[in-house]
């Protein structure tokens, strides 16, 4: 069950979103018809368009088997699309890789393997393969200062899967932060963390793209794409709305994302989404259904 505010309230962005009217200026990134999947099944993903305008936060939501995951191995090319293309700062992803950061699912990572925080973090330095390169002064100050940004400096000599699982998400934001990158793919950030976890990660997000960085966050929570994105994209294997949380978090978009019903409680101002039974149709939005 997830509970979006009608308005912006626990969170209190760092920075504040921009109004719906406002200008885009430069794309940070543009997906343009793009099908991905895997061989020997179905398209993961079919026909997906959508744009992150350089500067702002767009927030990615869908279901578990929506395609997020997909959508973003294919935006970055670890897995070849099957059609279509992405493009980064008016330039195809594949030149443009030094300019994007990838901050995978913390489940995709193995903590048990014997590391510092701070390698971690260096690993973000990696633009290009260096076979018996050290760590030179400059990679190990943008290290530093990329975990200044998240609150871990402290942390740094120790292993890294000594870490709770908001810090562990923090270290992870801190090496794609040490990459210098201007686009920050973000895949389930929050899953999984407590309130105020979650806020502190948010408050980064927040100071990165107030500092002029675009970022693609993919998310279940929905309270945190009204309250700090710009933009919204509602996926479930294909595009079903995008635009301003406000325009697109509705009932009817949500129920064709997430194939459940909504129920709007009014006097409290919030919208929750749950799966429902018939026999408590009445209790539906009608517009939800389909």
């Amino acid at each position: 069950m997830q509970v979006a505010p009608t308005s912006p309230s626990e969170h209190v962005p760092a920075r504040e979103p921009l109004a719906p009217e406002h200008h885009h200026r430069e794309l940070a990134l543009e997906v343009r018809d793009l099908w991905a999947g895997y061989p020997g099944q179905p398209a993961a993903v079919r026909g997906v368009t959508f744009d992150v305008p350089a500067g702002e936060m767009v927030g990615l939501v869908g279901p578990n088997g929506a395609g997020k995951s997909t959508l973003f191995k294919a935006i970055l090319g670890l897995i070849e699309p099957l059609k279509g293309q992405a493009i980064a700062f008016g330039r195809p992803v594949k030149e443009a890789r030094d300019d994007i950061a990838y901050m995978p699912q913390v489940e995709e990572v193995d903590w048990d393997f014997p590391v510092s925080v701070l390698d971690v973090v260096l690993m973000g330095r990696y633009h290009h393969f260096r076979p018996f390169a050290r760590w030179n002064a400059a990679d190990r100050a943008q290290a530093f200062e990329a975990l200044e940004r998240v609150d871990l400096v402290e942390f740094a000599t120790r292993q890294a899967g000594q870490l709770s699982g908001g810090q562990r998400r923090r270290v992870l934001m801190a090496r794609a932060i040490a990459r210098g990158a201007r686009l920050l793919l973000l895949d389930e950030p929050f899953a999984g963390l407590d309130a105020a976890a979650q806020h502190e990660l948010l408050q980064i997000l927040d100071t990165l793209v107030r500092d002029g960085n675009s970022i693609l966050v993919a998310t279940h929570d929905l309270s945190c794409v009204m309250s700090s994105c710009d933009e919204a994209v509602c996926l479930n294997r294909e595009v079903i709305a995008a635009g301003p949380p406000a325009e697109v978090l509705t009932p009817a978009v949500l129920s064709e994302t997430f194939h459940m019903h909504l129920v709007t409680v009014g006097a409290l101002g919030v919208q929750v989404a749950g799966f429902y039974p018939q026999a408590a149709a009445r209790s539906v939005d009608p517009s939800s259904r389909r």
